[in-house]
């Protein structure tokens, strides 16, 4: 594997779905405890999901994009 290879589109998405996957259940499992999380800590791990999923989307278009009908 080359250092070209670490730093493909391909491997930079699924680093990002593996983070966004992380994050997810991160989030499920503080919700659940009887305990919750600090609230504002809650909303920034929310905030970085929901970055994480557009840049998903994004570098995924980049990838496939659609071509016009």
């Amino acid at each position: 594997m080359t250092s070209e290879d670490l730093r493909s589109p391909r491997r930079q998405l699924i680093e990002w779905q593996m983070a966004h996957a992380d994050l997810d259940a991160l989030i499920d499992q503080a919700v659940l405890t009887p305990q919750p999380l600090d609230e504002l800590l809650l909303r920034r791990l929310k905030k970085r999901r929901l970055a994480l999923r557009d840049q998903i989307t994004q570098l995924q278009w980049m990838l496939d994009p659609k071509e016009p009908a």
